[in-house]
């Protein structure tokens, strides 16, 4: 089972905390990298939680801010720490980006999905997940094509945990219609997101293709709320490198859209019987 103690996690928490003692104190990016003899740019990452905080940085800044307090001085010290720690997710390879967004996902209490071209990463089989890959460019040699499918199927854990997040989707009809894989993947993956379907934690809704334009049609994104003092994120994909997005205004418009989204999908409980509507389509040639 994937470490729910998600040192991003944690890094994000760090960040948070140092940043709210720094504006209480009212003192600028600028001048505390002056005194910690750093660049700003580090205190920045430091502080999003992009760049983990060594216990001598927490040490240095308590000092600076005037945090004499035991216990708060051993709580940063220990996100500190566990911030460095590494997630099973870190020797796969991954993008900055991505493994950032992986870190997080563990860790996250909620997260908003929509996809308008492919499956989701937490609902994909292996066999859909391979298909994927292999159609890429450039095409995938075997062994990072293994640990590219590998690394999907082993987010899917957080779905088994006693606690798992309370998990939200749309996706668009074009998602169930593409061929990924021939029949026999699909009729498979199918089967997979029907059984996720009946969790009481997942709703899955579908933006039939009657309903025309609508406000994510290029695009591929998921909102994750974490809960404690981590900031709440929004990942964006496609063919572009992956990016994550903090700022209050980014995540307000990406909830909006995602909301219209929710109103304009189908109902949830509908959705085992479009299933099993379009899985008949898929018939072995």
């Amino acid at each position: 089972m994937p470490e729910v103690r998600s040192p991003t996690v944690r890094r994000g928490e760090l960040g948070a905390l140092l940043r709210a003692r720094r504006l209480e104190l009212e003192l600028t990016v600028e001048q505390v990298a002056e005194h910690l003899l750093c660049s700003p740019s580090k205190v920045s990452r430091m502080e999003t939680g992009q760049r983990g905080a060594t216990q001598r940085d927490v040490r240095d800044l308590c000092a600076f801010y005037g945090i004499t307090d035991e216990a708060e001085r051993t709580r940063l010290m220990t996100l500190a720490q566990e911030g460095k720690q590494q997630g099973w997710w870190q020797p796969y390879g991954l993008t900055p980006a991505y493994s950032e967004f992986v870190g997080l996902e563990q860790a996250a209490t909620s997260m908003d999905v929509y996809h308008s071209t492919v499956v989701p990463g937490l609902l994909q089989t292996s066999g859909y997940a391979e298909a994927l890959h292999e159609a890429g460019m450039p095409k995938p040699d075997p062994e990072t094509l293994e640990r590219l499918v590998k690394t999907r199927v082993t987010r899917q854990e957080l779905l088994d945990r006693s606690d798992p997040p309370l998990i939200q989707i749309v996706m668009d009809e074009a998602v169930l219609r593409r061929p990924i894989g021939g029949p026999a993947v699909m009729r498979d993956q199918l089967d997979r997101m029907v059984e996720i379907a009946r969790r009481p934690n997942v709703t899955i809704q579908v933006l039939a293709f009657e309903l025309g334009a609508h406000p994510a049609l290029e695009s591929n994104f998921t909102i994750l709320k974490l809960g404690g003092r981590a900031p709440n994120i929004v990942f964006v994909e496609g063919l572009i490198p992956p990016a994550i997005y903090r700022r209050a205004k980014d995540l307000q418009r990406y909830q909006q859209v995602f909301e219209r989204l929710r109103e304009i999908g189908s109902n949830p409980k509908d959705f085992t019987t479009l299933i099993g509507k379009i899985r008949n389509t898929y018939t072995a040639g």
